[in-house]
């Protein structure tokens, strides 16, 4: 049985059907928090158990019978990120699975200027220590998030936003495919991956070019201070500890943390990734 948590979120959810067309559904469980938001899986033949990273009771029954454990990272912001994770990983231990996997991220360090990658890598090193065999899949930083960083870029014309640096944008689809070729391959990924990354990188300042070409008028990239965006978010409504959030992954982006490729992915799906352009394109056309 290999089961896979997270199935109805934004990566979960691509994984489970990535897995279907290399498995048979009753090979597959998922582990959700709302059983009924996952009923077209079960309608698909795959087992839907509740399981909440945050009662771990719940993951005991979630996980039963597993062979595999993908854990999806926990979409939690703050220290209770990394309880969540542990529980979940300690679950997948305790229910025999052979192979544990993680989705952790590209630039996965404690001294990360971005949160989240600090918990990835607490999690990475209480997953090598668990005694299975494991897989840290360091997923390339996701390209969805454009959608979020260009919202109104096209109506607008500007890109608003404090200084970055190139980011090796990694569209979800190719990273669930990946995890679902390890999640069946015991040999294919082994402990701590590679970068997951698209095969090129892309600053704000090349996004907006790339929107100006794509939508036929001119997008200009403006940096501002880091205090003046977000007292601007802030004031536009955004929850001040969201602003500090985001603006950890500006300064990550600005010293490097994600100006990093690999041929990984590229090697594994046996194709070249998408690229943050053809994302982009999708935007403009959405």
């Amino acid at each position: 049985m290999h089961v896979v948590t997270g199935a109805t979120g934004q990566l979960g959810s691509q994984i489970v059907d990535q897995l279907l067309e290399r498995v048979p559904a009753t090979e597959v469980g998922v582990s959700v928090r709302d059983v009924g938001a996952a009923a077209g899986l079960a309608a698909r033949g795959v087992r839907v158990r509740r399981g909440d990273f945050t009662e771990p009771a719940t993951l005991a029954d979630a996980f039963a019978g597993a062979t595999r454990v993908l854990v999806v990272s926990a979409a939690i912001r703050g220290p209770g990120a990394v309880a969540a994770n542990l529980a979940a990983l300690d679950a997948a231990r305790a229910s025999g699975a052979g192979r544990i996997l993680y989705t952790s991220h590209q630039a996965a360090s404690p001294d990360s200027l971005f949160a989240p990658q600090a918990t990835h890598a607490v999690t990475e090193d209480h997953l090598a220590g668990l005694g299975v065999p494991f897989t840290a899949l360091r997923n390339g930083f996701y390209a969805s998030t454009l959608g979020f960083l260009t919202a109104g870029a096209r109506e607008s014309g500007r890109i608003v936003a404090p200084a970055d640096g190139p980011v090796s944008w990694t569209a979800h689809a190719d990273l669930a495919e990946a995890a679902a070729v390890a999640l069946v391959d015991d040999a294919v990924l082994d402990g701590v991956t590679p970068p997951l990354t698209a095969s090129e990188t892309l600053d704000l300042e090349a996004v907006a070019a790339v929107l100006s070409e794509l939508t036929g008028r001119t997008v200009t990239r403006v940096v501002v201070d880091d205090e003046e965006w977000k007292a601007g978010a802030v004031a536009s409504g955004m929850p001040p500890a969201a602003a500090d959030f985001t603006l950890g992954m500006y300064r990550a982006a600005r010293r490097g943390e994600f100006a990093v490729t690999h041929p990984a992915l590229a090697d594994l799906l046996g194709r070249e990734p998408r690229s943050a352009r053809a994302v982009l394109a999708d935007l403009v056309a959405g």
